[in-house]
């Protein structure tokens, strides 16, 4: 039978998130029920509730970072137990017939995946998100969570953390590949880790130099700043690949200038306005500009395994679900290092 649990959500656009009931729907199938610990804040969450990307529904309980544990299975489940450290990423569902979703690429479903959260579920339903006590969702669109990586710690992996490691593993970043991680924000952090666990030699472009320290803690070779002019004179045709991660719009011809013959810039950061760039930033050297998704859940599982592995992580910052607002307002401001994440269990304080 379906459930209610406790939540946050914003009653219109622009509001602020206050505390809810919702319902959750019967386990069925192949359905496991996850009781949340920890949900991501993401600059998404922000963006939508404002209405930022279309007019959304509402209520909307955000949150697309969810690690949790089973807490019970549907007849036809079989890659969970009940107790097993588990996450949900930014979507619960896709068609699973078209070539995409085939091929494992169910976020590039050719009839539009669901998102987890502001969105109309294939039984008609809306969905919610992680900023709740517990979430209903198939197993397929579940990813399991290695034992070394803490729960909290690991949630934004589900969507920064693959955001960054599927366009890394598609440009086939490793060994010899001198990449660029534009902006040392939530995105850019788990990148630069990813990229130095693979082998790359990884610069920083940040506006200053005031994270430098944390970037070359976290495995970078070398740290510019873009305000200084001189960066894009010395650094001009150094790189394979530009990872932008920045999510305002810019103009990309200097960052362009900045690839090597064949080079790619590859945007993940989804600025809210249009982008510019001049098409002869391209063709003297047959460069590329690219943009990518999350992966598919194949290769979100990959990524957390990897993350296992070399012991990536985001670095955090775990605040109440009663301060939800005060941490949208700081993300706003880019005053957090690097990613904030609800501790659910506030939710019953």
């Amino acid at each position: 039978m379906s459930t209610t649990t406790p939540a946050y959500a914003a009653p219109s656009a622009g509001a602020p998130l206050a505390p809810t009931t919702i319902t959750r729907r019967a386990v069925r199938g192949a359905d496991v029920r996850i009781a949340i610990k920890y949900s991501g804040v993401c600059h998404t969450d922000v963006v939508q509730t404002s209405d930022g990307w279309g007019k959304g529904r509402y209520p909307m309980v955000p949150g697309h970072e969810i690690t949790g544990l089973v807490v019970e299975t549907g007849p036809d489940a079989t890659r969970y137990a009940v107790g097993d450290r588990v996450g949900v990423g930014t979507y619960v569902d896709s068609c699973r017939t078209c070539e995409a979703c085939e091929a494992g690429l169910e976020v590039y479903c050719l009839n539009g995946c669901t998102p987890t959260y502001n969105a109309v579920d294939r039984d008609g339903e809306t969905t919610q998100g992680g900023y709740s006590g517990e979430i209903v969702a198939d197993e397929r669109y579940v990813v399991r969570i290695p034992d070394s990586l803490p729960l909290d710690a690991a949630a934004p992996l589900l969507c920064a953390g693959i955001t960054t490691y599927s366009p890394l593993v598609h440009w086939k970043v490793g060994p010899g590949t001198r990449i660029a991680v534009l902006g040392m924000g939530g995105l850019g952090h788990v990148a630069v880790q990813l990229a130095h666990a693979m082998g790359a030699e990884v610069t920083v472009l940040s506006r200053t130099l005031g994270k430098k320290d944390d970037g070359l803690r976290l495995g970078a070779d070398h740290y510019y700043a873009t305000e200084d002019p001189a960066t894009f004179e010395k650094l001009a045709g150094s790189f394979d690949i530009v990872l932008c991660t920045v999510s305002g719009a810019l103009h990309f011809d200097r960052y362009l200038g900045l690839l090597k013959l064949d080079g790619t810039l590859v945007n993940v950061g989804a600025p809210d306005e249009d982008i510019t760039m001049n098409n002869w930033a391209l063709i003297p050297a047959r460069r590329s500009y690219a943009a990518s998704s999350a992966g598919g859940m194949p290769e979100i599982q990959e990524m957390l395994d990897f993350c296992g592995a070399h012991g990536i992580t985001a670095q955090i910052e775990t605040v109440r679900v009663q301060d939800v607002n005060d941490a949208f307002a700081r993300l706003e401001r880019s005053q957090v290092r690097y990613r904030f994440v609800i501790d659910m269990a506030s939710l019953e304080a």
